[in-house]
């Protein structure tokens, strides 16, 4: 066991756990925030994706001892009130069907806005790929992005 200190949503955290336990399961089980899904555990279908000092990475292969010190965002810091710009366009454009992957979409979608704020298709594409959506709301997801990004959001918490 470790005393592991970061930064979650803006809060403080220390958490007593394995260093080698999955960022996702302290952010779920240790901390109680849930909007972080399990997918697969493989880092394969991109629901467990968070910011990890800005950039997105698959929380269930991210090691705790790695976020010592670090700031973690979860959806739930994004906005809490589903504010955020990309949050908007989701509702707006009625993306998501199940939504069980959709927090993961959209901590993608905000890292890619903060990295190009006007991204053409083949960057949504790109960042988007490693996501699975079993639902098939691909084309909408491209669409939200784009009216995100059409509102000057430039990704990160709100």
């Amino acid at each position: 066991m470790a005393d592991i200190a970061f930064t979650v949503n803006g809060k403080k955290q220390s958490v007593d756990v394995t260093p080698d336990m999955p960022l996702l399961w302290v952010l779920r089980d240790v901390i109680g925030l849930t909007g972080t899904k399990f997918g697969c555990g493989i880092a394969q279908c991109g629901a467990c994706t968070v910011h990890l000092d800005g950039e997105a990475v698959r929380s269930c292969i991210t090691a705790i001892a790695g976020c010592e010190g670090k700031s973690v965002t979860t959806i739930e810091g994004l906005s809490a009130t589903s504010s955020h710009p990309l949050q908007k366009a989701w509702i707006e454009l009625d993306v998501p069907q199940c939504g069980y992957c959709q927090s993961g979409q959209i901590m993608s979608a905000a890292a890619l806005l903060k990295e190009k704020p006007s991204p053409t298709d083949k960057d949504i594409d790109d960042t988007m790929s490693g996501h699975i959506c079993r639902c098939g709301t691909y084309n909408r997801i491209r669409s939200a992005i784009h009216l995100a990004a059409s509102s000057g959001v430039k990704g990160g918490a709100k």
